[in-house]
């Protein structure tokens, strides 16, 4: 920590309940947290503590009495499951971060972050997508009820913040892949998707690998790991003036094309035959990446280059599906 840790706005005293550790990004943030030296730390199974129960939430934080709360709990699923239960999506979501942020507040908890997506930005919003664009345009249609959930927690982060004080902060991070990553054959995202694809065409020795689209959208993809270490420096360092804007983008700062993306994934998993694309099927939005401006100018930017993010992932990938830990 060195010299300044007395400026530090959380201790390594600090009693940090992260919720959500189980998922991707919550897990991450149990990593960046403990190799902070952040030893004090408190997590609940979903069996143990049911975050859509108010009750529950209410007893937890009674009992528990965390200093510091790091929100990275929420219902998630891709395009398919959004349009289908569009009631859950939005129910589950506002529950899950009302009751949480409420009961933080409430017991007296000294530090709040609350983990965002970029999601909630317009679709058609001008790129980079600056922190600005929030609540100025149309939500992309696809996972707009998850969306309009995440914009509800950061609202209700700063509508604290301005009635009563609380020192609630948000993060929106661009899109994910590494440890923990969802692998599923029909909701996973694009990354996970390609990695899984281009393994089975590996192994079995295929001649080609169809593609979906045309290969031209840009994407920005953050290491998991990255995210973590972000969270921990914001935690530690990013107190905004009420004034000032209550969430922060996350991100690499650099796209690249979904083609790019797939030789990528390809070089990681050793595929040597053919990428071919079907260009009947959509592209989706042209570009999409975030403004990490703000982030950069406090000090922080990510650290792990797709390339190394990328065969590391693949293998952590191979290592768990030998163990049978992955569900495919």
């Amino acid at each position: 920590m060195g010299p300044h840790q007395t400026e530090l706005l959380i201790q390594p005293g600090d009693r940090i309940f992260v919720a959500g550790h189980r998922g991707m990004a919550g897990s991450a943030i149990v990593r960046a947290l403990r190799a902070g030296g952040y030893a004090n730390l408190l997590t609940a199974e979903r069996s143990s503590l049911d975050l859509l129960d108010p009750v529950a939430v209410n007893g937890w934080f009674e009992a528990h009495r965390p200093d510091v709360v790091v929100l990275a709990a929420a219902k998630v699923g891709g395009i398919l499951a959004n349009s289908t239960y569009p009631a859950d999506f939005l129910l589950d979501n506002l529950k899950i971060q009302n009751h949480v942020i409420e009961g933080a507040w409430r017991h007296g908890v000294r530090r709040l972050l609350f983990l965002g997506s970029s999601c909630i930005y317009p679709k058609f919003a001008d790129q980079p997508i600056r922190e600005e664009a929030l609540l100025t345009g149309a939500l992309e249609p696809t996972n707009e009820w998850y969306a309009i959930a995440k914009i509800a927690g950061i609202e209700l982060c700063r509508a604290l913040r301005q009635q009563v004080g609380f020192d609630a902060i948000s993060l929106m991070p661009t899109n994910l892949y590494g440890p923990g990553d969802n692998y599923h054959p029909t909701n996973s995202h694009v990354l996970p998707a390609l990695i899984r694809r281009f393994h089975g065409a590996q192994l079995a020795g295929e001649p080609s690998v169809t593609c979906w689209g045309t290969g031209t959208p840009l994407r920005e993809f953050l290491h998991v790991d990255d995210l973590g270490e972000a969270c921990v420096f914001a935690l530690e360092r990013w107190q905004p003036a009420a004034a000032d804007l209550q969430h922060l983008n996350v991100g690499t700062g650099l796209d690249l094309s979904i083609r790019e993306l797939a030789e990528s994934v390809a070089e990681a998993t050793g595929y040597q035959g053919e990428i071919l694309w079907d260009t009947t099927k959509p592209d989706g939005t042209p570009k999409k990446q975030l403004d990490v401006g703000r982030l950069a100018a406090l000090g922080w930017r990510a650290q792990i280059p797709l390339a190394q993010g990328l065969a590391s992932t693949v293998a952590l990938f191979r290592q768990q599906l030998a163990r049978g830990e992955l569900r495919l």
